[in-house]
């Protein structure tokens, strides 16, 4: 079970589309809890009757929360480097182009 943890975890990492995918999903399950837990869910969450099912139902909001932060934030990193990649291919195509203009003349 572990090894299979790791491999959906390292294929949610790597692709783009299925990180943005499960950003977005954990965020409107995220919403929905809070939406949840501050109408519906209200009287079952009541803090002075049901104080544990209080606290872990908004521990588990707080961590989806989290994880879609953090995917969000290794997202815009992977984005910056290969931005910084393709700047640096750039450079060198332009200046391999411009050495191959100037030997020309």
């Amino acid at each position: 079970m572990a090894r299979f943890a790791v491999q959906v975890t390292r294929g949610l990492l790597r692709d783009q589309g299925t990180r943005r995918r499960t950003m977005t999903v954990l965020l409107l399950v995220a919403l929905a809890m809070v939406v949840g837990g501050m109408t519906g869910l209200q009287a079952w969450l009541e803090p002075r009757e049901h104080t544990i099912r209080f606290i872990v139902f908004w521990f588990v909001c707080s961590w989806i929360t989290l994880t879609a932060f953090l995917l969000a934030l290794l997202d815009a990193l992977l984005i910056r480097a290969q931005a910084r990649r393709l700047r640096k291919a750039l450079r060198a195509d332009v200046a391999e182009r411009s050495d191959v203009n100037s030997t020309e003349q």
